[in-house]
C-alpha cells in the first residue's frame, strides 16, 4: 500500500522539481511576471497586543487572473487627516529572510507588523494624531494602496512606531 508522503519547505520543492512536477523557486519566479500593485490587494489582520505593542500582518493577496512573483519588503506608513497625509515615520524594516515567492491567483503573503503605542511617548515628543489607516506599497511598486486601520500615531518623524519584517507565506 502506498502511504502519502508529506514534504516540507525546500525539500518538497527540490523533490518535486527533480520529479519534473515543480520548477525550483528561482526558475518559477523567472517564468512569471513580477506582481504589480494592481495584481495584489492589501489588508491588515490584527494578531495580539501587550506591553505597549500591537502585533498583526499586512497581507497581500493575488487578486489577478494570473500567477506573478514578489517578495522582500514593501512600504508601510500611517496616513490620516481624511486625505492620505502621512502621519509620522514610515515602518522600520527589521532583519528577516528575504525570499521571492510565486503567487497563484488567490494565494497570499504576509508581513509581520509590530506597532508601538503612541501614548507611551510624552505628548511634547510624540505630537499624537488620529490615524485613518496604512499606506501600503507592495514590493517594488511606486503606487500604493490604502488599508483602513484607525489608531493613534505620532506626527514626530523621529518616533518610530511601526516595525515590519519581510513578506513570507502564512
Amino acid at each position: 500500500m502506498n502511504t502519502p508522503t508529506r514534504l516540507v519547505g525546500a525539500a518538497a520543492g527540490f523533490v518535486l522539481a527533480a520529479a519534473g512536477l515543480l520548477a525550483p523557486a528561482p526558475l518559477a519566479a523567472a517564468a512569471t511576471p513580477a506582481c504589480t500593485n494592481s495584481d495584489l490587494t492589501a489588508s491588515y489582520h490584527h494578531g495580539d497586543a501587550g506591553m505597549g505593542h500591537s502585533y498583526g500582518w499586512i497581507v497581500l493577496r493575488n487578486t489577478s487572473g494570473h500567477a506573478c512573483h514578489t517578495g522582500g519588503y514593501g512600504g508601510v506608513s500611517y496616513v490620516g487627516d481624511g486625505n492620505g497625509t502621512q502621519i509620522g515615520a514610515p515602518a522600520v524594516r527589521l532583519d528577516g529572510k528575504v525570499a521571492t515567492y510565486v503567487l497563484e491567483p488567490g494565494q497570499r503573503l504576509r508581513s509581520p507588523i509590530d506597532e508601538g503605542t503612541a501614548l507611551d511617548y510624552p505628548r511634547k515628543v510624540c505630537h499624537p494624531r488620529h490615524v485613518d489607516g496604512f499606506r501600503v506599497y507592495v514590493p517594488n511598486a511606486t503606487a500604493s494602496q490604502y488599508v483602513v486601520h484607525p489608531t493613534t500615531g505620532c506626527r514626530n518623524h523621529h518616533v518610530k512606531l511601526i516595525h515590519q519584517k519581510p513578506y513570507r507565506r502564512p
